[in-house]
C-alpha cells in the first residue's frame, strides 16, 4: 500500500504498523507534511507547519507503549498551545505571539505518542461556525472548494477530510468540532464537560462550554483517544468520573434496546432544510429496522432564551479578555485591533452586569437539569447536526444593515447592543442551531457522517446523551459504521 493510502487508515492501525516496524513514524510524518504542503494552497487548512521539529521527533521516537505511537497529527491553532510555536488567536495583535508553555491537552496528545506536524486554520478567537480569519484567509472544503468546511475547527476538518492525517485536534464551544465534521464528512465527538485535560492557564474555557477533542474518520479512533485522554484533575473546575470499563472496550458490546427521541425542529425556530430533515428521517428508518423505538419529541428548553444566555457569556468573556489584553499592551485596544464581530462582542460585554452574567449561567444549569430528566425517557436525542448544507466561502453571514450597526454599537443602549448581537448572529445560527445547547448543558454529543446532499457535500446527524455517557454515543456510532451507514468517502478533488 502506498504511503498516501496509509494515511487514510485509522490512527490506531498506523500506530500498530509503526510498532511492528512495517512503516516508520518518519515515513508517515514526512508523507503527511508533504501532502499538506502540496494541497494546502487549495484548502488553506494549515496555518503553520513545524516540519523540522516533527521530523526530529519522529526520528527519535521511542516505544513506551503509547497507543498512537508515531502517528502524525495536526492541532488547532486556537486554544491548543505548544511551547515555542505560534499562538495568535487569529488576531493581528498576536500575529507574532509564541506560546511559552504547552497546555495540558496538548501534553496529553504527545504522551499518547502523536507527532504534532502543525496547526490548523480557525476564525478570529473561534467565534464563528465558519473559518475565515482575516489574518489567515478562509479555509476551503475538500469536497467542494467553493464552500466552507465549517468552523471554528474548519482547518482540522479540511485536513482530515483531505487525507493528510487520520485525525486532527479541535475544540468545541458551540459546535466547533461537530459543525465542521458534519460539513466535511467526519466523526466529531464533543465529550462531557470535564472529561479531558484542561489548564494550566485556562480551566473554564467559556465557562466550561468549550472543550478540546478531535475530528476523526474512525469510531475506534475516537473511542481509543477518549480512553487515553479521559482524566480526573484535582485542580480542575469541572470534573467527571473516569469511565473505567474503557470506551473502546464497550464498542463490541451489544447496545441495549433504548428509546431514541428525535426532532427536526430548530430550537430557535429557524428553517431546517429538507436535506437535514431527510438525514434524520433516514437515520430513524435505519434505527427502527435495528429494533430501536424512535419517538418524535419537542425539546422543552426555551432555545431562544438559552441562546441569548450564550451570547451574554460570549460578550462577557470578550470584555474580560480585552481587560487582560489592554494590560498586556499597556494601552487601550481599538476597533482597528480586531475584526468586527470581536469588536461588537467586546463593547456589548462592557455593559453586561454581574447579575446578568450569573443569570445566564443559571439558565445553563436549568437547561441541563431539564435535559437530564428527559434522558430518563430518551437516553439519546437525535437531531440534524447542521440545519443547512455548507454555505459558500464567499457568502457573507452578516447583513449589510447589521454590519453598519455593529460599527456604531457604542451608540446603542445595552439592551439594543444585546439584541444586535442576537440579530447579527442569526443568519449564521440558521445554518447551525442544533449544536450549541450541548455546550451549555455539558452533555456529550457526536456528529456522524450519514448523508450526502444533492450538491455532493456531506451533512451529518447528531446524537446527544446524558452527561458522562459518551459510551452510548460511541456504541451508536459504531452501529452506524458497522452497518455501512457512513458516507466517509475520499473527496472528488483529491481522488
Amino acid at each position: 500500500m502506498d504511503i498516501d493510502s496509509l494515511l487514510r487508515k485509522p490512527a490506531y492501525q498506523l500506530a500498530n504498523l509503526v510498532r511492528s516496524k512495517k512503516v516508520s513514524s518518519f515515513e508517515l510524518v514526512s508523507a503527511a507534511i508533504e501532502k499538506a504542503k502540496a494541497e494546502n494552497p487549495q484548502l488553506n487548512a494549515v496555518i503553520h507547519l513545524r516540519e523540522k521539529s516533527a521530523l526530529n521527533e519522529a526520528r527519535q521516537l521511542t516505544d513506551h507503549g503509547q497507543p498512537f505511537l508515531g502517528v502524525p497529527i495536526l492541532i488547532k491553532g486556537l486554544g491548543q498551545q505548544l511551547a515555542g510555536e505560534p499562538d495568535t488567536n487569529g488576531n493581528k495583535l498576536f500575529q507574532n505571539n509564541v506560546a511559552q508553555a504547552t497546555n495540558n491537552f496538548v501534553q496529553a496528545l504527545q504522551q499518547a505518542g502523536f507527532i504534532i506536524i502543525g496547526q490548523t486554520n480557525f476564525p478570529e478567537f473561534g467565534w464563528k461556525n465558519i473559518t475565515d480569519a482575516k489574518l489567515f484567509g478562509p479555509a476551503r472544503n475538500p469536497w467542494n472548494t467553493a464552500v466552507t468546511p465549517g468552523g471554528s475547527s474548519g482547518g482540522s476538518a479540511a485536513a482530515v477530510a483531505a487525507g493528510w492525517v487520520p485525525l486532527a485536534a479541535g475544540n468545541d464551544g458551540g459546535g466547533s468540532i461537530r459543525i465542521p465534521s458534519s460539513w466535511s464528512g467526519l466523526i466529531g465527538l464533543k465529550p462531557t464537560r470535564g472529561r479531558v485535560p484542561t489548564g494550566p492557564s485556562d480551566w473554564r474555557s467559556w465557562q466550561g462550554a468549550s472543550i478540546n477533542f478531535a475530528l476523526t474518520r474512525s469510531v475506534e479512533d475516537s473511542a481509543r483517544l477518549l480512553d487515553q485522554l479521559q482524566t480526573v484533575q484535582s485542580a480542575a473546575v469541572f470534573q467527571v468520573p473516569k469511565f473505567t470499563p474503557g470506551f473502546n472496550h464497550v464498542l463490541e458490546q451489544p447496545m441495549k434496546n433504548i428509546e431514541i427521541g428525535y426532532t427536526v425542529k430548530s430550537p430557535v425556530g429557524t428553517p431546517v432544510s429538507d436535506e437535514a430533515k431527510q438525514a434524520v428521517l433516514d437515520a430513524v428508518t435505519f434505527l427502527s429496522a435495528q429494533g430501536f423505538k424512535c419517538t418524535e419529541f419537542t425539546d422543552p428548553v426555551d432555545g431562544v432564551a438559552l441562546m441569548n444566555s450564550y451570547y451574554t457569556m460570549n460578550a462577557g468573556e470578550t470584555a474580560a479578555m480585552f481587560d487582560g489584553i489592554e494590560r498586556y499592551l499597556g494601552r487601550p485596544a481599538s476597533r482597528d485591533d480586531m475584526e468586527l464581530l470581536t469588536y461588537a462582542l467586546w463593547k456589548t460585554g462592557e455593559n453586561v452586569s454581574a447579575a446578568q452574567y450569573s443569570e445566564a449561567l443559571s439558565q445553563w444549569d436549568q437547561a441541563s437539569s431539564i435535559h437530564d430528566q428527559l434522558h430518563d425517557q430518551y437516553p439519546l436525542f437525535l437531531t440534524p447536526t447542521n440545519a443547512q448544507p455548507a454555505p459558500r466561502v464567499d457568502h457573507d453571514l452578516i447583513t449589510p444593515t447589521d454590519r453598519k450597526r455593529m460599527e456604531h454599537i457604542t451608540e446603542l443602549s445595552p439592551e439594543e447592543q444585546r439584541q444586535l448581537i442576537y440579530d447579527q448572529w442569526l443568519p449564521a445560527l440558521t445554518y447551525t442551531p442544533f449544536t450549541e445547547q450541548a455546550n451549555m448543558t455539558g452533555e456529550p454529543a457526536i456528529s456522524l457522517p450519514t448523508h450526502v446532499c444533492a450538491n455532493g457535500t456531506p451533512l451529518g446527524i447528531q446524537f446527544i446523551a446524558r452527561k458522562g455517557n459518551e459510551s452510548l454515543l460511541l456504541q451508536m456510532a459504531k452501529l452506524f459504521e458497522d452497518q455501512h451507514q457512513f458516507k466517509i468517502l475520499q473527496p472528488t478533488l483529491f481522488s
